[in-house]
């Protein structure tokens, strides 16, 4: 048993509604989005959006492809009443797009956004009063009958307003905020009150908003609360019912497709959940959620990294770096095992005449959201062959032989745990040529040439710089140049070893190709080591490594 104050908190009551049918349901498009980031999103922020950033905020919704977007509570200050009136003057909205504005069941801040709107082609005017039975007890001190006399007399202020103003096409929101800690009867009671005096149709629907100002239960609650309520509303297919989730238990996600499952079809939140306390429902991991199931999304998410700069600018908050689909590092696998699958499934996936993205660990394709293929696999010291050979194909085009992985990944293990860091992919790419490419080896073949002397023998003479800069020519005799190179170096070094395997495969295409050669040897000592060539001649690709190897062999035993 903890010490924790438990007696001072009690359990959320359930729904009763034993024949729910939401379980069952599955997702098939997109619901209404409303991008409420330039309102509840900006009043939670430590420095509020200034002119400059909410402009830079609308366009990206816009571009994004939003259709509706809460711009203001253009009564609540003077700023957000000029941008509303800026963005309107500077014919800022796009035809198809509705700005919506917030306000408070007030006369005087009613009067108020009216005068910000006017003129605006679309509005939606969302209206809203708190309904809860806490604030009701301790915030108004109202019964039912005074909360709901409040909600529609604004009801009728705003229609008679809006009828002043034909050149507008104005939709109506109601929210009867802080829906979770009101009685389901009493929020739907007061729902049909304000839907009476709207009196709206199948053709001019009514949004009723039913906001998780405060999460208090579990997403399946809330799920059971909007089938409940879209039970029993009437002229349901005149209302359209709006899901206004929070954070506050960090299943927001959660309850807004359980929401929709139930029956629920618009959403109000933020691009990346940004909002008070711990924020509102996050709008992209929705979206691409939906995405992963085969369902358009209705937004344009091709270029995330380009969503986040801009909100990060916005709003002076980072993203954070394994945030879904868009953070830093959702597209790097550090475990071994992961990097390995991953690997695996990209090259299947190359190979499989199949359109459906399927690689282990990867709920996407990066490719889809504007990512890079190349931050799917980064190197640390957890990191297994799979992931280093992933960033030697991706970034160099080297296709390594298994057994040169397994050796390499050990070498560039003991490098990260002596450095205590990961490694990036340019100084794996160091690594690799440091170990094998040997810039700066006591060799260098600089030129060769063959020439038949007998029925099936060849001879070699090779042309090698020496770490003083002195030339030397070493000749050898084989079946092959291979053969007559390892014969040479046997003769002039003394050193004695086999040859057991050879791999060889292009990099690149056309006037660029180079060819990439390994070889696997084994010295007098059954000690095995790899050597890796490259170069645009496949003979000499496959003389230098060789030569990587013998000297990589000779290095280890101090004769060389």
């Amino acid at each position: 048993m903890s010490t924790m104050p438990t007696s001072k908190y009690r359990a959320y009551a359930p729904v009763n509604l034993p024949d729910r049918t939401w379980p069952s349901q599955v997702l098939t498009k997109a619901p209404i989005w409303c991008s409420v980031d330039l309102r509840d999103g900006n009043q939670a922020l430590i420095e509020p959006m200034g002119v400059e950033r909410k402009n830079r905020m609308f366009n990206l919704l816009v571009r994004m492809g939003f259709k509706e977007i809460e711009v203001a509570f253009p009564a609540a200050s003077q700023t957000d009443f000029d941008f509303v009136r800026a963005i309107i003057d500077e014919g800022a909205i796009p035809d198809d797009v509705a700005i919506q504005v917030l306000t408070q069941c007030r006369p005087e801040l009613i009067e108020r956004t009216f005068e910000a709107v006017k003129g605006a082609k679309n509005v939606i005017l969302h209206f809203y009063n708190s309904t809860s039975t806490l604030q009701r007890e301790v915030v108004f001190r109202s019964d039912r009958k005074g909360i709901t006399k409040i909600a529609v007399e604004a009801a009728t202020q705003i229609k008679a307003l809006a009828e002043q103003a034909p050149e507008t096409n104005f939709t109506f929101e109601y929210s009867p905020e802080s829906f979770t800690g009101t009685e389901l009867e009493y929020a739907l009671e007061i729902c049909e009150a304000v839907k009476t005096v709207i009196k709206p149709t199948p053709r001019k629907k009514l949004i009723l908003n039913l906001p998780a100002t405060v999460e208090m239960a579990t997403p399946n609650v809330h799920a059971d609360q909007f089938e409940w309520f879209g039970r029993h509303i009437s002229d349901r297919d005149s209302v359209l019912l709006s899901i206004h989730p929070h954070n506050d238990r960090g299943t927001a996600v959660a309850a807004a497709e359980l929401a929709l499952m139930a029956g629920a079809d618009r959403v109000e939140g933020t691009l990346f959940g940004n909002g008070e306390r711990t924020g509102n429902v996050d709008i992209v991991t929705m979206a691409l959620n939906l995405f992963t199931q085969g369902v358009d999304p209705a937004l344009d998410l091709r270029d995330v990294n380009e969503i986040r700069s801009v909100a990060e600018y916005c709003t002076q908050l980072p993203v954070h770096e394994r945030h879904p689909y868009v953070g830093e590092l959702v597209y790097t696998a550090f475990s071994g095992s992961h990097q390995d699958a991953i690997k695996k499934g990209f090259d299947a996936q190359q190979k499989r005449n199949d359109p459906l993205f399927q690689v282990p660990y990867l709920p996407i394709d990066p490719k889809d959201v504007g990512r890079d293929y190349e931050a799917v696999i980064r190197i640390n010291s957890q990191s297994g062959k799979g992931g280093i050979a992933y960033v030697l194909q991706a970034d160099h085009g080297l296709d390594l032989p298994r057994p040169l992985q397994v050796e390499f990944s050990k070498i560039a293990q003991e490098q990260m745990d002596a450095d205590g860091k990961e490694l990036t992919a340019s100084a794996l790419w160091t690594l690799f040529g440091k170990t094998y490419l040997l810039s700066d080896a006591p060799l260098e073949l600089i030129s060769h040439k063959t020439f038949p002397t007998g029925q099936d023998t060849r001879t070699l003479i090779a042309e090698l710089r020496q770490r003083d800069g002195s030339m030397r020519s070493i000749e050898g005799v084989g079946n092959g140049p291979i053969d007559a190179f390892v014969d040479a170096l046997q003769r002039t070094y003394g050193v004695a070893f086999s040859l057991l395997d050879y791999h060889e495969h292009a990099v690149g295409r056309g006037a660029n190709a180079t060819a990439a050669c390994y070889v696997k040897l084994e010295d007098a000592d059954g000690r095995i080591v790899h050597g890796v060539g490259i170069d645009p001649n496949i003979v000499m690709a496959s003389l230098k490594a060789v030569l990587s190897g013998m000297q990589r062999m000779s290095t280890a035993k101090g004769t060389c």
